[in-house]
């Protein structure tokens, strides 16, 4: 199932959606008028702590309700919001090999420019990539982000004042569910809800210069709807194999990367796995890939401008699209 979180009449709804994000089915709606309760639709996070259970349930109700016309709203009528407008936690990783060792030559050229430091920049760009440091072969590498600065599908993002450099990173997002502490990475794969994109906006300016002082972003990652989850979560069922889809970004239609989610240096169970030595992890709680390679400005060279509009596409999951806009002094 592809399942979002719509507001429609001034009402936030849970929501099914049917075909490519044509029309969306209130699952609550439906539950009240076939004498079920619905407790378990009134949000993503009740959907999600309702378990499979839950899930099931959903699958009758479309099954028996779905063609009943006025439980069905066309997307003209809705407003997407983030699938999980609050999650209960957000940790976001570094699994992609080729982004790793980008990252630093793309941040060591950003800084040449900035100076105008030609000859500088000249060097760096013949100088080959090094060799992945082994930290990130050992354990899975992430960082918690602030939850509380998720942004929608569509929505403008308003750059922060205090930066100039305008990034995007391109990433799949996994959903959790069932709440556990030390699971094996066998039987994580029943801790995945399902699966979302995620456009990590970085101010790499702000990022820079606090990631000198080797703790983890900050104000380079957390600012007002900066991080955009969306349009949908796709349940693990239909997914199918993770690990193989096309991950594309474009710019004003501009195609500034083609990859695909292949080649994580840690899986999702993995991940999990690591997360839960001594550590509940709880429902609802969403982890970042890392951003594939070659799926930011930092890595290709195409940073934002004011105005732009970015779109991370995900094989099987969707499209989610976003534009920038410099705020004013």
């Amino acid at each position: 199932m592809k399942l979002a979180t719509i507001v429609h009449q001034n009402a936030e709804k849970l929501a099914v959606v049917l075909g490519d994000g044509a029309e969306f089915f209130d699952i609550a709606a439906a539950a009240r008028r076939s004498g079920q309760g619905a407790e378990s639709f009134g949000s993503m996070l009740d959907l999600i702590d309702g378990g499979d259970r839950a899930l099931d349930a959903a699958r009758g109700l479309i099954d028996a309700r779905g063609g009943e016309a006025d439980l069905r709203y066309r997307a003209g009528d809705v407003t997407l919001l983030a699938p999980l407008p609050l999650p209960r936690q957000m940790r976001d990783g570094m699994s992609f090999p080729q982004h790793i060792l980008q990252s630093p030559k793309g941040s060591a050229k950003m800084a040449a420019r900035a100076r105008g430091d030609m000859a500088e920049l000249k060097r760096l760009e013949a100088e080959p990539l090094g060799e992945l440091p082994e930290v990130y072969r050992q354990v899975p590498i992430y960082y918690i982000t602030n939850r509380f600065t998720v942004g929608a599908p569509g929505s403008t993002v308003n750059w922060p004042k205090y930066s100039k450099v305008m990034d995007y990173e391109l990433e799949l997002g996994c959903i959790t569910k069932g709440r556990g502490a030390d699971i094996s990475a066998a039987k994580a794969k029943d801790h995945i809800f399902g699966f979302t994109i995620f456009n990590d906006f970085s101010a790499r300016d702000a990022q820079r210069i606090e990631m000198a002082g080797r703790l983890g972003p900050a104000k380079g990652k957390s600012f007002n709807n900066s991080n955009v989850l969306g349009p949908w979560i796709v349940t693990y069922d239909e997914i199918g194999d993770p690990y193989s889809l096309r991950m594309q970004a474009r710019i004003n239609g501009e195609t500034v990367c083609d990859n695909v989610s292949k080649g994580m240096l840690f899986s999702f169970e993995q991940i999990i796995a690591h997360m839960s030595q001594d550590e509940t992890i709880m429902p609802g709680e969403f982890i970042g890939s890392g951003t594939v390679g070659n799926g930011c400005g930092l890595e290709n060279g195409r940073l934002l401008s004011d105005g732009d509009r970015i779109e991370l596409e995900i094989e099987k999951i969707g499209v989610l699209a976003n534009s920038v806009r410099v705020q004013k002094a």
